[in-house]
């Protein structure tokens, strides 16, 4: 597995949005912790640098299961923009905080009530960077 890559911006927004989430008690303090912790050891880049194929804010990522090889699509964003019907999941959800700055390819493993699993990074439909899209 490699090392988590993350933007400066995706950096300082992400962590802004626990600060405020953390004011607001609208997150659990072991998940902010957690969310704090895969920051502190990512590699920031300017958002020119990243690799096209690296989970960014906003990324659109095709993921499977390797225990049942169920594929799921989604977006990774900002808990006000999250919406579960058009598959915009929170980076405070368990998942995307799971997938933030890996690549594809990767095999993360996620603890889900049942035991653990393997998620495996399938594509990176959409990244904002790599578009061109810098100000989301």
């Amino acid at each position: 597995m490699s090392q988590v890559i993350i933007t400066k911006q995706d950096f300082n927004k992400i962590h802004r949005s626990i600060t405020d989430a953390k004011a607001k008690n609208s997150i659990k303090k072991e998940e902010a912790e957690k969310l704090l912790a895969e920051l502190k050891s990512a590699k920031i880049v300017e958002q020119d640098k990243i690799e096209p194929d690296v989970v960014t804010m906003n990324s659109i990522v095709k993921i499977h299961f390797q225990n049942n090889k169920t594929t799921m699509e989604f977006q990774l964003v900002y808990p006000a923009d999250a919406n579960i019907k058009e598959r915009k999941i929170s980076i405070f959800s368990s998942v995307a905080s799971a997938l933030i700055g890996y690549r594809v390819g990767d095999e993360i493993d996620w603890l889900i009530p049942s035991g653990m699993t393997k998620i495996v990074i399938d594509e990176v439909i959409y990244q904002p960077e790599s578009a061109g899209d810098f100000d989301l």
